[in-house]
């Protein structure tokens, strides 16, 4: 039978049921609402499962606790700090590319160096690649916030991850995500799933558990799926992170930018001398003072000889809200890698533009365009002013500098050829005209024209007597009553399309035609129409809504093409013709005026009589590359208040102020500040309305009031009580929180502790540092509190080693690290060490050792040592295996409780881990006294008794009376001790043993002593080594790697090898046992006096016997017989068993067959017997027979 498909649920849209879901998913049924409808459903079934879930539901809470700590985090945090580590081949170049084309919509081919990006509108974020050197992996694992660790998942985990994760934990756990690459490679899903899993877990075994483990599933056309990138961007940029110790103690910077300040003559004379370099960079951790001791790992410590801050290269989005970032808020800045068109320094603005960077973007961007214009330009301002020409009008002759200076007052007439008639026309020109024409111009363009300074005050009577005409008539045409909106909008667009062609076509400033932003079509279209830099309301709100950059570029290529057409006509036909601008050109300027009229009034000043500048003004301001600031006379307000008789307007009936919001948005306007009751503005007006004399508040109020019915006034009585009752409740709620505040003061005192006192002490303080220097400027603050994290900072370091700068390589990490007051000296450092459990080899005293402690990285000779129970320090010759162990080494001062690993050697990549040792700085002096155990031996010469004599072990009497009273020891156990010195032979002294010692004994004393420190600090130069072998760094070898180069083999002590043992035959006298002894003991343990026996008396012994040859030959007939009756009785013996073997046998068989015939037999005697029970039972059951 086939499958029936089922029908799918169609969900309703209309009808009851579809109502009633709406309600519920805009109300949103809460948890309060169903625990009333069904309270039995929400019933406590168990309690002990409920108190289960309670204190489960407590530890996870609790486990979610952390030590708070204060919060320094600058107002303008510098940018993140991201490293992606991996071993080689695992996709760390293709994952930063990624993440930045996610980010800023720009691909980056070569990763060199750091590269910043803006991905949100708080946050910026740097990308670092770690390189597969050992020392980038300690350098940036100490300056990195979130670490993106690769793991190649066909492969495995590698020893790299390891060996950073370890880094890592010694140096400041930053925050750790786990990207997995190479997914494709599985074919099988299962082995995909189980390979996850593993990987995941022993993931969380050494990060921890929960931590976040990435997928990137497999590449499409090289790079990584888009939504995976994304998923990971939005990971990226939500983080949060904690400060680390070491990070917010100490100032830091990852140069992103390098420049050589040395002279050329001197390097020309003296290649190899000293450098004067200024590194560039984000100021991370805390301030920094000028003048200031930094260390960069890998070349060493300097005296910082300036610090300057610099403009943001990479600056944050406006303070606007916004729910994304523009286009040209997407910034990427990575100098090392060649983007950043323009960069800023103390004195100079360089400007970096690729031929190839310009032609592969598809959008050109401000910067890039004032960039374009300054590389473009072949001739100064002064010669371009002088052949420049001004058209005016559309259809208008270009007017150059000369013409200017020699116009005169009165008509000039130009021949013009018009092609349409083919006659040659006759056209006047009014020179005073068109002088009054271009300041009118002048007016509506940019301040700075410099037409408006040549004019003449004839000409302006000339203008203002042309425009009181043009106002009268406008005054006339206002009078009447107004059209209705649609109406007057279809004129207005009719008269606009036959203007457009007659109207200015020239921009307002210069800087309008540059710019490459947001401005809409329409916007464009009131520019051209000539509308004297005012718009209308709506046409404003038009042009902040439409930000496309593309169509505004192309209006603008069309508007200067028609400018430049318009000035080619005209110069063709300036000397044939007269000029066309002066047909219609009444009906023009009424039109323009009119416009102007009907542009929305300025109602603040026309209250005040002053107008306050917009607060806003950084929106009205646009910059252009960072270095000019482009200005819009027809978007910013205070134009409008400049312009010509404000006071007379048509009101604008698009606003509709018959409304309570329209009232509203201009209510701020005429009263400003807290007032009392009855004194706000709603309660002065009313009382105003009602008095006789109402003065310009009243007469503007009724004014805008005109048209409002009587429903109104009822309307805004009820408004005003419900704002005195607004006034009262706000009263109270603040009366309330006072009173909580203080009653909180008073007992909740006993639940705060020491640390929430002190916490909030901490955060008062900041809060009073911020509010002393936030109104101070950035040169003002900087001198009393240094330079604060998140500036972007120039530092000037001089006599840095030449090599750093011929030998620079952008791949390798360049950290700056401020050092505190004391931490630039070299002293005497006990520490506590461990030896890395994964490393094969202990590790040996006075082998040199590679420390990363603090921003080092130097070698020097640890000396290992452990605590006896009595507080000795007591030199060890090896690290113990799985336990802690003291060292002590000569190096750089480093706070208490700093941790540092160790590593043998940075130079390539060894097969099995390199980590040799990881711990923490104790203490800073050289209070311990390591000490070394020394055994001095002598031998005795004189022996009387339990005293002797003793020579060898001292050489002089000196040496003696230091040690008199120490305690002494035999081989053999006999404890002794020195008593005094003999005069000879010199040396020699006098002993006292629990015991008498023999010639053959040994003597020693056991003492301690003293180990110096070897003074050896080596800092590890490995930025200084020539490009590519940067990771060959080797400094002091071990004496079994010296030994091992140059072939020597260790000869050893005589006495250290093994000899033959020859032991001579020891004699010991016999036992003596005093008699009284003898008594006292048992008879067992008594000796016995027995007398040895001697020789047996020759009368005692036995006499031999002889025997005759007869009697030989019958005692050998005897021996001879007895042998063959011996061999006769054994075979007898073996018949005689043999026979019982078989009698046993047979009698075996007998008993068988007996056993049988009785088996039988009884067989058939409980046969028969059965028998006759039966035949009993079958006759009882008959009854008995009767008797005839």
């Amino acid at each position: 039978m086939p499958f029936k498909k089922q029908k799918q649920h169609q969900q309703k849209h209309s009808g009851p049921k579809a109502e009633k879901k709406k309600l519920k998913k805009q109300n949103g049924s809460t948890e309060e609402d169903e625990r009333k409808r069904n309270p039995k459903a929400f019933a406590v079934q168990s309690a002990v499962r409920m108190a289960k879930t309670f204190h489960r539901a407590q530890d996870i809470k609790t486990k979610k606790h952390h030590v708070p700590v204060v919060d320094r985090t600058p107002l303008e945090p510098p940018p993140i700090v991201i490293v992606v580590v991996g071993p080689p081949k695992v996709g760390k170049s293709t994952l930063i590319r990624c993440l930045i084309k996610n980010f800023t919509r720009q691909k980056l081919t070569d990763i060199c160096g750091p590269v910043t990006i803006v991905s949100g509108k708080k946050r910026r974020l740097t990308f670092m690649e770690c390189n597969n050197d050992i020392n980038s992996m300690i350098d940036l694992a100490k300056v990195a916030d979130l670490v993106l660790m690769l793991i190649d998942a066909s492969f495995g985990f590698e020893m790299e991850t390891f060996e950073f994760l370890n880094i890592c934990q010694v140096h400041g756990f930053p925050r750790i995500m786990g990207v997995l690459t190479h997914l494709d490679a599985f074919k099988n899903n299962k082995t995909l799933r189980k390979t996850k899993k593993n990987l995941k877990h022993r993931f969380w075994t050494e990060v921890y558990q929960g931590a976040k483990l990435f997928y990137l599933s497999g590449m499409v056309y090289g790079e990584y799926q888009n939504q995976e990138v994304k998923n990971l961007g939005r990971f990226i940029s939500v983080m949060k992170f904690r400060p680390l110790v070491w990070q917010t103690s100490h100032p830091y910077i990852l140069a992103d930018r390098i420049e050589d300040l040395t002279d050329p003559e001197r390097l020309r004379t003296d290649p190899k001398c000293d450098r004067t370099v200024s590194l560039y960079g984000y100021l991370r951790g805390t301030h920094l003072k000028n003048k200031g001791q930094v260390h960069i790992p890998g070349v060493g410590d300097f005296q910082m000889s300036d610090v300057n801050f610099l403009p943001d290269p990479c600056p944050l989005p406006g303070t606007q809200k916004k729910r994304a970032l523009n286009e040209k808020e997407r910034l990427l800045y990575a100098p090392m890698a060649g983007v950043g068109g323009v960069v800023y320094d103390k004195d100079a603005v360089y400007i970096d533009l690729p031929a190839n960077h310009v032609k592969q973007l598809q959008e050109v961007r401000p910067t890039t365009e004032l960039v374009q214009s300054l590389i473009e330009t072949h001739v100064t301002l002064d010669a371009k002013m002088a052949a420049s020409k001004v058209s005016l009008f559309s259809g208008s002759a270009g007017l150059d500098p000369t013409d200017i200076s020699e116009v005169q007052e009165g008509l000039r007439e130009i021949h013009v050829w018009d092609a349409h008639t083919q006659t040659q026309r006759r056209k006047v020109v009014f020179t005073g005209l068109e002088e009054e024409e271009d300041d009118v111009s002048g007016s509506s363009s940019d301040e700075d024209d410099d037409g408006s300074d040549q004019e003449n005050q004839e000409e302006e009577d000339d203008l203002s007597t042309f425009l009181k005409e043009v106002r009268d008539k406008s005054e006339k045409a206002t009078k009447g009553s107004t059209p209705p909106v649609k109406k007057r909008k279809l004129e207005e667009m009719q008269g606009e399309e036959e203007v457009i062609a007659e109207a200015p076509a020239f921009a307002d400033s210069e800087d309008e035609l540059e710019r490459g932003e947001a401005d809409s079509e329409g916007e464009g279209e009131a520019e051209r129409a000539g509308d004297s830099g005012h718009c209308s309301k709506e046409s404003e709100e038009d042009s902040d809504d439409e930000e496309d950059g593309d169509e505004d570029d192309e209006s603008m290529e069309e508007e200067i093409g028609a400018d430049d057409s318009d000035e080619e006509e005209e110069q063709g036909k300036y000397h044939s013709g007269t000029f066309k601008w002066k047909e219609g050109l009444q009906q023009k300027a009424s039109a323009a005026f009119l416009r102007h009229q009907e542009a929305a009034p300025n109602l603040r000043k026309l209250v005040y009589g002053s107008v306050v500048e917009a607060e806003d003004s950084e929106e009205e301001e646009e910059e252009l590359g960072g270095l000019f600031r482009v200005n819009r006379p027809q978007k910013s307000k205070k134009v409008q208040a400049d312009a010509l008789d404000c006071s007379h307007f048509n009101p604008d009936i698009s606003h509709n102020w018959e409304l309570e919001e329209m009232l509203n948005s201009i209510r701020d306007c005429f009263v400003t500040g807290q007032w009392e009751e009855g004194q706000d503005a709603a309660t002065l007006l009313k009382e105003d309305g009602k008095s006789s004399g109402g003065g310009a508040f009243c007469s503007l109020y009724s004014e805008l009031k005109s048209e409002s019915d009587e429903d109104e006034t009822d309307d805004e009585d009820q408004q005003v009580k419900m704002d005195d009752e607004e006034v009262q409740k706000n009263k109270r709620l603040e009366k309330k929180r006072r009173l909580k505040e203080r009653f909180d003061t008073e007992y909740d005192d006993g639940d705060a502790t020491y640390f929430d006192d002190l916490k909030e002490e901490m955060q008062k303080q900041a809060e009073l540092n911020r509010a002393e220097f936030e109104d101070m400027d950035d040169e003002s603050r900087v001198q009393y509190e240094g330079f604060r994290p998140g500036m972007y900072v120039r530092l000037e370091i001089s006599s840095l080693p030449c090599e750093f700068v011929t030998n620079f390589d952008p791949h390798y990490p360049v950290i700056i690290g401020g050092l505190g007051t004391s931490e630039g000296n070299v002293g005497y450092l006990q520490m506590r060490l461990k030896k890395h459990r994964w490393y094969e080899r202990i590790l040996k005293t006075r082998d040199p050792l590679i420390l990363s402690l603090g921003w080092r990285r130097f070698q020097t000779i640890p000396l290992y040592h452990i605590e006896d129970h009595n507080g000795r320090h007591r030199l060890l010759k090896y690290t113990p295996q799985h336990m802690h162990c003291g060292a002590s080494i000569w190096g750089p001062i480093t706070p208490q409780g700093t941790g540092f690993l160790a590593v043998q050697s940075v130079s390539g990549v060894k097969a099995n881990f390199r980590i040799a040792a990881t711990g923490v700085v104790l203490d800073l002096d050289k209070s311990v006294t390591i000490v070394k155990k020394l055994k001095l031996i002598g031998y005795p010469y004189k022996i009387f008794q339990n005293t002797c004599f003793i020579k060898g072990m001292f050489n002089t009497v000196l040496e003696v009376a230091k040690f008199e009273g120490a305690s002494i020891r035999t081989v053999s156990g006999v404890r002794g001790q020195i008593k005094k010195a003999l005069s000879t032979p010199p040396g020699a002294f006098r002993a006292t043993f629990e015991d008498r010692l023999l010639m053959s004994d040994i003597v020693f004393l056991r003492s301690w002593y003293p180990v110096s420190i070897p003074q050896l600090y080596n800092p590890v130069t490995s930025l200084l080594l020539p490009v590519g072998q940067k990771d060959s760094w080797s400094g002091m070898r071990t004496v079994g790697q010296l030994k091992h180069d140059l072939g020597v083999r260790n000869k050893p002590s005589i006495d250290s090898l093994y000899k033959p043992i020859t032991r001579a035959p020891r004699h010991f006298n016999p036992l003596h046992i005093p008699k009284e002894l003898q008594k006292a003991l048992p008879f067992k343990s008594k000796p016995k006096l027995l007398q040895p026996k001697g020789k047996v008396p020759r009368d005692l012994k036995r006499a031999s016997v002889i025997r005759e040859p007869h009697e030989r030959k019958v005692a050998e007939l005897l021996r001879a017989l007895s042998t063959v009756h011996h061999y006769k009785k054994k075979v007898a013996q073996r018949a005689h068993h043999a026979k019982h073997k078989e009698f046993l046998q047979q009698k075996e068989k007998d008993e068988e067959a007996k056993m049988k015939r009785m088996k039988d037999a009884r067989k058939k005697l409980y046969r028969i017997m059965g028998q006759k029970d039966q035949k009993k039972q079958r006759s009882s059951l008959k009854g008995t027979p009767q008797d005839d």
